[in-house]
């Protein structure tokens, strides 16, 4: 294997698909990156069995020159290093006596060993007969808006990711760790033939937008029984599912509420953030809502800190009062989600679920369970 490549496109290939090595893995093969020359481009793999990664960078006339076609895996962190810091915008890598590699430019030179492609495990990047088609920038709000409410509880896997559940040309994204629910459904351009209920891991989802373009693309996301691939651009994605039926989450939505107030979505995460300080545990800070007329009061107490009470302006629809409490970081981390200046919020008593939505994002309904403190 020889070739010539620019510098600045294999640093990106590399910095993506590095995403799928882990450190820890047991399968030390694991730890390197296939590289895969032919005449018409180099493709670059990386894995750690959760998640396979892998980018093809296209041959062009000024990026890079292939003088040898060949296989070999060079180890992850070392390649990685070198191309980062390497000064020079073309870099050169050779491999000779079939397991030593040569990474040099002008006035650098770099010996690695490498592993032979033998040692690599089959990994097969199979694409669908029907794939489903996904705007890019609303497959990134979708992971954005709803990641956050996944459980980090391994003792409950099925609940560490999202639900996505597709019929005709609906998408319903549910995430939830029972102490909230986040849910998102778009219409999809076109309508798909099969069904589909999976569950794919959050860390994997977010893994995966860390790496997209900010682009207008299409990507394509092909289903199969134990796996999903993601294609998009020039990148293949590809994660385990999670095994296990996802708990009915639609019964949790209420029909009717007691009152609903409107408010403005900086204002009132500002309070409430101001409001969560005086606490010594961030994840259990308990803040109360206290609604009259059209004042919002947001307290808080700590027994060894102090307290404190703000009041802001609200719509409020009705002439009901109400108070309520709530995990402050949950309720931020659902008005984060809005891609809106007014929130929404619907209250069915003082122990039932607070519903959040907005008019500029209709598909998009967050849910926090309120907390008993009496």
């Amino acid at each position: 294997m020889k070739l010539k490549i620019k510098k600045d496109l294999l640093l990106d290939g590399l910095t993506k698909v590095s995403k799928a090595i882990s450190t820890k893995n047991l399968v030390p093969v694991l730890a390197g990156i296939k590289f895969e020359l032919e005449e018409k481009g180099l493709t670059l793999t990386a894995s750690d069995n959760d998640i396979t990664i892998q980018v093809f960078l296209e041959k062009e006339e000024d990026n890079m020159t292939v003088d040898k076609e060949g296989s070999i895996i060079i180890q992850g962190k070392y390649i990685l290093d070198i191309v980062r810091k390497l000064p020079d915008e073309f870099i050169n890598i050779e491999v000779v006596d079939e397991l030593k590699i040569i990474i040099y430019t002008e006035n650098s030179e770099f010996n690695l060993n490498g592993i032979s492609k033998s040692e690599y495990p089959n990994i097969v990047l199979e694409s669908s007969k029907s794939p489903i088609p996904v705007n890019s920038r609303t497959f990134r709000s979708i992971i954005n808006q709803t990641s956050f409410a996944s459980s980090n509880d391994e003792s409950r896997p099925i609940l560490t990711g999202i639900n996505f559940k597709i019929l005709g040309n609906t998408l319903e994204c549910n995430s939830t760790d029972s102490y909230r629910l986040a849910r998102k459904i778009i219409q999809l351009d076109q309508a798909v033939e099969d069904n589909y209920n999976i569950v794919i891991p959050s860390k994997n989802l977010l893994e995966f937008i860390k790496i997209m373009d900010d682009t207008e693309e299409k990507l394509e996301l092909h289903v199969f029984n134990n796996k999903i691939l993601i294609k998009y651009c020039n990148l293949l994605f590809q994660s385990r599912l999670i095994s296990g039926t996802y708990p009915n989450t639609s019964n949790l939505l209420p029909d009717e509420f007691m009152l609903n107030i409107k408010a403005n979505i900086t204002e009132l995460y500002n309070v409430i953030d101001r409001a969560s300080i005086l606490t010594s545990d961030k994840e259990k800070n308990i803040v109360t809502f206290e609604i009259n007329g059209n004042t919002l009061y947001v307290r808080s107490s700590s027994a060894e800190i102090g307290r404190v009470e703000e009041k802001m302006a609200i719509e409020n629809s009705s002439s009901e009062n109400l108070k309520i409490s709530f995990v402050a970081k949950y309720m931020m981390d659902a008005l984060k989600s809005f891609e809106d200046n007014k929130v929404e919020i619907s209250f069915v008593g003082e122990v039932k679920p607070i519903i959040l939505g907005s008019e500029k994002d209709e598909g998009l309904t967050q849910l926090v369970l309120p907390i008993r403190t009496y």
